[in-house]
């Protein structure tokens, strides 16, 4: 196993009912270390340009709005495998089908506000925290 980092955004839905923390124990628990983190208020722009990979798909338009509907907290996650772990802790994206103990089942409230995103791959999660983040705002 090799020491990985990924991209996590608590999305709007989660950052509205203040549970960011319980979200981040979740992660932490996992064996997860944050090193990077900032709350932001994405422009449509950012959403636009974060999601562009969707840009063609029917829900991309409702994505951007949802995404920029209320403040996110973006995070640098490292661990082993921290990928495959990150995605594991949140669970399916659609909360009716994601395990017991996962944070899309425990918090998600349905497939699009589901609270969490986590990148998919060890590349977009290199391209998902380069689009994020400053190289001197990781400081693990």
């Amino acid at each position: 196993m090799a020491t990985e980092r990924t991209l996590s955004i608590i999305k709007p839905d989660a950052t509205e009912r203040n549970i960011t923390g319980k979200i981040i124990t979740k992660l932490e628990d996992a064996g997860l270390r944050v090193i990077a983190q900032k709350r932001t208020w994405w422009k449509k722009k950012d959403a636009k340009e974060f999601y562009e990979v969707h840009k063609d798909r029917p829900f991309y338009k409702e994505l951007v709005a949802y995404m920029t509907s209320g403040p996110i907290v973006i995070q640098v996650l490292e661990g082993e495998d921290a990928v495959a772990k990150n995605r594991q802790v949140m669970g399916a994206t659609s909360p009716v089908d994601a395990e017991e103990g996962t944070i899309r089942k425990e918090f998600g409230v349905n497939i699009e506000r589901n609270s969490v995103h986590g990148s998919d791959s060890v590349e977009n999660a290199k391209k998902e925290i380069a689009m994020c983040f400053d190289k001197k705002e990781i400081v693990g």
